[in-house]
């Protein structure tokens, strides 16, 4: 049976929000390397703070 992926902030794996460890895991790779991505971001810009504050709002946790 085909399983649909959803992204979901994750409740084991959190620093914050579990945004980053959510997103991870959606797209399979190390969290580390997710988190490591949005501070560079945001050293980079900001861009990213914003980003992680829209996705801690929108971004159900998991179930």
């Amino acid at each position: 049976m085909n399983e649909t992926k959803r992204l979901y902030r994750s409740k084991d794996d959190r620093m914050i929000a579990g945004v980053c460890a959510g997103l991870a895991s959606y797209i399979e790779i190390d969290p580390t390397i997710v988190r490591l991505l949005f501070v560079l971001g945001l050293f980079a810009g900001g861009a990213t703070f914003w980003a992680y504050l829209v996705m801690m709002l929108v971004v159900p946790e998991e179930p």
